[in-house]
Parts: structure tokens; sequence; C-alpha cells
């Protein structure tokens, strides 16, 4: 079945853009153009992936994606009109799983939204895989620490951790290569998919947000260790 996405954009001319393009790549496509009719939509439709515009009326995207974020994992693809780090940062915190900044070109918002999508299908044939081999054999065990693959779930201490997605594929990622030195380039390319594009400091901001839930000291980092110059390495 061809792959939904709900496009949330007021601007018209940019959402009929989009739609077209979308359209021409093979998905199903529907269109909104603002925050309440959005949240409306993601939840009768439960889409593949989200492309939301940031300066929404009603709600803003910031608003629309934390209320989503809550509600379901659907991946988002952010849109914003400012090239702004605050900006960038926000809708990372908020759940957002990538970010463009307009004016940006088609050719790249296509290549965001492959490489988005086909995250989406490596999940869930990877859940799909290892579902009906039981939970047992799926777990990654560190002391307190339990990431359970099958469940995509993460616990300390016995209590359930509320991890965005994002945050545990990538801890999953570094878990699974406990002790290897990751660069922050390689965590992109396997995380984020190959295509990804864009700066490192996404790493930076996922990394930090993972030691204040799974560090007992997030200041002091014991699990999750910078390797100056080069990256990050998980250590068991």
């Amino acid at each position: 079945m061809a792959e939904l996405i709900l496009v949330v954009e007021d601007e018209l001319s940019l959402q009929e853009t989009l739609a077209y393009n979308l359209n021409k790549q093979g998905y199903v496509v529907e269109t909104v153009g603002d925050g309440i009719a959005a949240l409306e939509k993601a939840r009768q439709l439960h889409p593949d992936l989200i492309v939301l515009d940031v300066m929404l009326p009603g709600l803003d995207g910031f608003e629309v994606c934390r209320i989503l974020r809550q509600e379901m994992t659907t991946p988002v693809l952010m849109l914003t009109a400012r090239d702004d780090e605050i900006d960038r940062v926000v809708g990372l915190e908020v759940g957002a799983d990538d970010y463009i900044t307009k004016p940006f070109s088609m050719r790249e918002l296509m290549a965001r939204v492959k490489a988005m999508l086909r995250r989406v299908r490596l999940v869930r044939e990877e859940t799909a895989a290892t579902g009906a081999l039981g939970n047992a054999d799926h777990q990654l065990i560190y002391d307190d620490l339990v990431i359970d693959i099958s469940r995509r779930e993460v616990r300390k201490h016995d209590k359930v951790l509320a991890l965005k997605p994002k945050e545990f594929e990538l801890l999953q990622f570094m878990a699974q290569h406990r002790g290897q030195v990751l660069t922050r380039e390689l965590i992109l390319e396997k995380v984020w998919s190959w295509e990804y594009i864009g700066d490192s400091r996404t790493v930076d901001v996922h990394v930090r947000w993972l030691r204040e839930k799974i560090e007992d000291d997030p200041a002091q980092p014991q699990r999750i260790v910078t390797v100056r110059g080069a990256g990050y390495r998980f250590e068991g």
C-alpha cells in the first residue's frame, strides 16, 4: 500500500506544491491548513508521516507536535520559515524527528521524506521479526537499565521511561554497539538514515535528553560517554 502523508501548511500555493510533488513520488497525500484541523486529521487517519509547518493559524506547529507526540509515534518533519537555532531546538524538544528551513529545495525535502519513511519501514520490519520470538530474547540489560526492543520500551529501576521515538532508536543503536566509539556522522547515518541532511548538533541534543533520563547524574554520565574529538561510546 502507498504510504500516507499528512501535509499541514496554511500557505495554499506551497500546500498544493507539496501535495503535487509527493503524489508524483507515489504517496497518498492529505492536506489541511490549520493546527486544529491537523490534530483531527492525524487522529482520524494515523498517517505514516506528517509534514508540519510551524506558523499556523489556531495552534502553531510546536503545540500541534507536542500534542501529537503524546498520542502517537508518527514521525514529524517540521517546516520553519526562520533559520533560527532556537526554533530548531524547540521543534526537537516537542518531538519533531527532523526539520527543514524555508526556502528549501523540493529535492531536499523529498530526500528527507524518503529517509524518514524508510526508517519507519525498517522499524516495522524489525518489530514484526522480533515480536514472534518473545520479549526475553530481545532485551538489552545493563544493571538497572532494560532496553526492551520488542516492546520499544526502556525501564530503569523497573520504571518505564518516557522516551521519544528517536530517543529510543538512538539508545538502541548505541547499546547494540556497546563499547564502540560512534561518530556523530555514523549515528546520523544509522539512526536518522543515510540521506539525513542535518548538522551533528541534532545528535548532541538527543544525547543530552537521553542522559537526563537514563543517567543517575546527567552531569557526570556513566552510560553514554563523550569521546572528545570523536563522538560517543555506550558503556554497559
